[in-house]
C-alpha cells in the first residue's frame, strides 16, 4: 500500500509542474497586462504589479479600431466554423449512410489532407485569393476555410453510432436527406457538433499564419494581427499593451473551453474508441 501511495504522489507531483507550466504563461500575461511598462521590465518575473493601472486596456479601447478588431475576429471565427461543420456534416453523412463505389478511397483522400503541411497549400491559395481580388479582405481569409477533413473524421465517428437501420426506415418513408439530417442526425450528434463547433471557432480566432498573409490594413485586422503591431520590429516595444491584447484575445477561447470541456472531451475520447 505505502508503494500505491508513493507511485500516486510521485504522479500528482509530475502533473502539478505540468500544470504549473501551462498556467504560468498565462497568469503572467493577465499580470503583465495590468503593469506600467517600466513596472514590466523591473519586475519581469513578478506576478503581482507594484502599481497596478488599467491604461494599457484603455489605450486598446481608444488608440485601436477595437469594435471593428473584435467584428472582424468573429465574423472570420464564425462565418468559417458554420461553413465548416455544414460540410463536414454532410460529407460525413455521405460516408456513411450512402453506398457507392471507393467510398473509403475516398474518405482515405479526404483524411490525407490532414497530414498535409500548411505551407504547401499556402502560395497556391494565395494566387487564388489574388486571383479572385479578396486580398486585404476578410472573405479571402474565410474562403480557403470553408471545408476540414478533422471535422469529416470526427462526424463520420459520431455517425455510426447511428443505427442505419433508422435511417433507412426513414428513406422508405419517402423522407427527403434533408429532413433525416436535420430531424434525425443533428439531434442525435449535438455533441459532437458543439465540441467540434468549438474546436472550429477557437482556431479560427487564433489564426495568425493566413490572416496575416491576406489583411494589410489595420481595419481588417483580427486579434492575433493587432497583438504584432506592439511585439513585431516596425510595431515598438510596449511588451504590456501586447499582453493586454492578448488577454482580450484569448478570453473568448477560455470561456468557451471552460463552459464546453464536457462535450469536447468526450467527442474525442469517443472518436478514439470506435474504428
Amino acid at each position: 500500500m505505502k508503494i500505491n501511495n508513493s507511485s500516486e504522489l510521485k504522479w500528482h507531483i509530475i502533473m502539478g509542474i505540468f500544470i504549473i507550466f501551462t498556467i504560468y504563461p498565462i497568469v503572467f500575461a493577465i499580470s503583465s497586462s495590468f503593469k506600467e511598462l517600466s513596472d514590466a521590465y523591473d519586475n519581469i518575473t513578478g506576478l503581482i504589479p507594484n502599481s497596478p493601472t488599467i491604461q494599457n486596456y484603455v489605450y486598446i479601447f481608444t488608440r485601436l479600431p477595437f469594435f471593428k478588431i473584435t467584428f472582424n475576429t468573429f465574423f472570420i471565427a464564425t462565418t468559417a466554423t458554420l461553413f465548416k461543420v455544414i460540410t463536414s456534416i454532410l460529407v460525413a453523412y455521405s460516408l456513411v449512410f450512402f453506398d457507392y463505389k471507393y467510398k473509403n478511397t475516398v474518405f482515405f483522400i479526404f483524411i490525407s489532407t490532414i497530414f498535409i503541411p500548411f505551407t504547401v497549400t499556402m502560395i497556391p491559395n494565395y494566387l487564388i485569393i489574388s486571383k479572385l481580388g479578396l486580398n486585404d479582405n476578410l472573405l479571402g481569409v474565410v474562403l480557403p476555410q470553408l471545408s476540414d477533413a478533422t471535422g469529416i473524421f470526427l462526424f463520420r465517428q459520431s455517425m455510426k453510432n447511428i443505427p442505419k437501420s433508422l435511417i433507412e426506415v426513414a428513406s422508405l418513408d419517402n423522407i427527403s436527406h434533408y429532413k433525416i439530417i436535420r430531424n434525425i442526425v443533428i439531434p442525435l450528434i449535438k455533441p459532437a457538433i458543439i465540441s467540434i463547433g468549438i474546436m472550429f471557432f477557437i482556431n479560427s480566432w487564433n489564426e495568425y499564419v493566413w490572416p496575416v498573409l491576406i489583411l494589410k490594413s489595420k481595419e481588417n485586422y483580427t486579434f492575433p494581427l493587432a497583438l504584432q503591431l506592439f511585439v513585431s520590429s516596425e510595431g515598438g516595444t510596449d511588451f504590456t499593451i501586447a499582453m493586454a491584447v492578448s488577454v482580450i484575445t484569448m478570453i473568448i477561447p477560455l470561456i468557451l473551453y471552460i463552459v464546453f470541456q464536457k462535450y469536447i472531451i468526450n467527442t474525442f475520447s469517443s472518436s478514439g474508441i470506435k474504428g
